[in-house]
């Protein structure tokens, strides 16, 4: 018996991975977008938020969920590329919470608040720290109040606002984006207008990506 169980081990384990490959695979699966330069360029007019150069070369834009594991897993990856490329990328986040994920829209919510008073990336960057205790917790409102404490935010005031319509009409121009681009999954990622599919969105296929757009952009 003891001698099958390292076997049985490395089973499981090839399951589990398997499994997790499965997750991944279908929240990249998607037909292939690009945009016209009419739709980059209307992107880029709008209030958005974004890191990195405002005249950078390339351009990522990301619609994420904040209580999406993959976006989760991408986050850091791209605020790698942000760091790596700081004159040469600018980097975009557009809010499309789904439906499937019961505290996704609060979550959006609360970053957009958190974005009138200056801290949307900081709440951004917390939101996908904490995800796993957050999206699965009943409180969900009450740990994002206290994620506001922790910035330093006005807490009258965010608690205000996440409930504003101010708030709501930023996470719905968002959302009226993503379905005027055929956007239906998390994460969904543009580099000059190019949808990133399958390998391409890995921590390596994006920084490729951003390399081939920034030698298209070199070439005469």
């Amino acid at each position: 018996m003891r001698r099958w169980l390292p076997f049985a081990l490395i089973a499981a384990v090839a399951l589990a991975a398997f499994g997790g490959g499965a997750i991944l695979y279908r929240s990249y699966r998607q037909k292939v977008i690009t945009l016209t330069k009419e739709q980059q360029e209307a992107g880029r007019r709008e209030s958005v938020h974004f890191r990195g150069h405002p005249k950078a070369p390339v351009t990522l834009e990301e619609f994420g969920d904040f209580a999406c594991p993959p976006c989760g897993r991408i986050a850091g990856p791209v605020h790698a590329l942000e760091r790596a490329y700081p004159q040469q990328l600018q980097s975009i986040f557009r809010e499309f919470p789904l439906a499937v994920h019961p505290h996704a829209l609060a979550a959006a919510y609360a970053a957009e608040a958190a974005g009138l008073q200056g801290k949307f990336w900081e709440m951004h960057d917390l939101l996908y720290r904490e995800q796993r205790i957050w999206s699965e917790a009943a409180g969900a409102d009450q740990l994002f109040s206290s994620y506001a404490r922790l910035l330093g935010l006005d807490l009258a005031l965010f608690e205000k606002d996440r409930k504003g319509e101010t708030v709501r009409a930023r996470v719905a121009a968002d959302q009226k984006r993503a379905a005027a681009l055929g956007v239906t999954i998390t994460p969904s990622i543009f580099i000059n207008g190019k949808l990133m599919t399958g390998p391409e969105l890995s921590p390596s296929g994006l920084r490729a990506a951003v390399d081939a757009a920034l030698a298209a952009k070199a070439a005469p």
